[in-house]
């Protein structure tokens, strides 16, 4: 084995699934602000969530995986959007793994974008992505805004965003705190928000995102975890809204009955549904499909869509696993398939004018 590949060897168990190991740092490089109830001054938390894994378990899991063999391809679709969607209809293409591009009301909101080959900060090894994204950068339509959840390799690529920033110089770059030093360089200062947990900002009259609270955490390397703030998404339209969880564990579930109790009701909740095993390992970073339909009950939203599975092998599931265990715990809830979407990439759900 080469130098490289050796060294990537010893990384990417942390730092493409997301950097599960870190040391403690006293210096962050991405944020300096007070203290708040989620943040020490150094890095950001949640109040009673446990995240934290030993280098030990990482050498358990690494040692002892039980990793399936996913297909070197899995190709979707493609899709063509319409440069606009009008009125209250609610289109949403699911571009692959974490990406989706939303059209409602007039407006283009791309949320996680990754078009890159692999989930990782190096080009020669890492997660491969087994299905193009289900839409060409080119057929993208304008882009009025781009949200970027959090630092992990498979939601913050900076090549796409460098490319997405060059050929779309009207779209608006929104992220949590501390992500923007990252980001800078390959998005025009001028173009990026940053927001704490709880902030909003106006995309046009009547329409807006909220920043909110997930169960996950964030680091590029092993000494910057929990240095750069993540977040779910609220998106509050004329057409209703719409509540996307980029990643999260469950916990006691209470941040999801929160955000019913804060902005429901929602039309639409976009809810991931794989990177979910090795369980003891996983629990605390990425809900599994059962627990998906227990974020669906407890937002109480009247349509969901999967993301977050099928394309970047992250953890050791097999890659059509999370749809079956889906479709099973639809039926044990006597919730409708039908309620709760899932798509291959580039293909699109369609919600008719309300």
């Amino acid at each position: 084995m080469n130098r490289r590949r050796f060294l990537a060897s010893l990384a990417l168990p942390v730092l493409a699934a997301g950097g599960f190991i870190g040391w403690r740092s006293n210096y962050n490089p991405y944020y300096s602000g007070p203290k708040t109830d989620h943040f020490d001054g150094t890095q950001f938390f949640i109040d009673g969530f446990t995240q934290e894994k030993s280098r030990l378990d990482l050498l358990r899991w690494q040692t002892g995986r039980q990793k399936a063999l996913w297909p070197a391809s899995n190709p979707g679709v493609e899709d063509k959007p319409p440069a606009r969607v009008t009125g209250s209809a609610l289109r949403v293409s699911y571009v692959g793994h974490a990406t989706v591009l939303i059209q409602t009301h007039g407006l283009n909101i791309l949320i996680d974008p990754v078009w890159a080959e692999r989930a990782s900060p190096f080009q020669f090894a890492g997660p491969r992505r087994i299905n193009a994204p289900g839409i060409g950068l080119a057929s993208l339509p304008p882009l009025d805004a781009v949200l970027v959840s959090h630092n992990h390799y498979d939601h913050l690529d900076l090549t796409t965003l460098g490319l997405l920033a060059a050929m779309h110089t009207r779209a608006m770059f929104l992220t949590p705190l501390g992500n923007d030093v990252i980001m800078q360089g390959v998005v025009p200062a001028e173009r990026m928000r940053t927001f704490d947990w709880g902030e909003k900002f106006d995309l046009a009259p009547g329409s807006s995102v909220h920043f909110e609270p997930s169960y996950h955490w964030s680091a590029r390397g092993l000494f910057d975890r929990r240095m750069a703030l993540w977040s779910a998404f609220v998106l509050e339209t004329p057409s209703g809204k719409i509540y996307h969880i980029a990643d999260t564990g469950f916990a006691d579930g209470d941040l999801f009955r929160k955000a019913r109790e804060k902005h429901g009701p929602f039309r639409l909740a976009i809810i991931p549904i794989g990177a979910y095993e090795p369980r003891w390992f996983m629990r605390d970073h990425h809900i599994n499909p059962e627990e998906a339909v227990k974020v669906l009950q407890l937002c109480g939203a009247e349509q969901a869509l999967a993301h977050h599975w099928g394309t970047f092998q992250l953890t050791d599931e097999p890659h059509d696993e999370p749809p079956k265990l889906l479709a099973q715990a639809l039926t044990r809830e006597n919730i409708s398939a039908a309620r709760f979407a899932v798509k291959r990439p580039g293909e699109v759900l369609e919600l008719a004018t309300s």
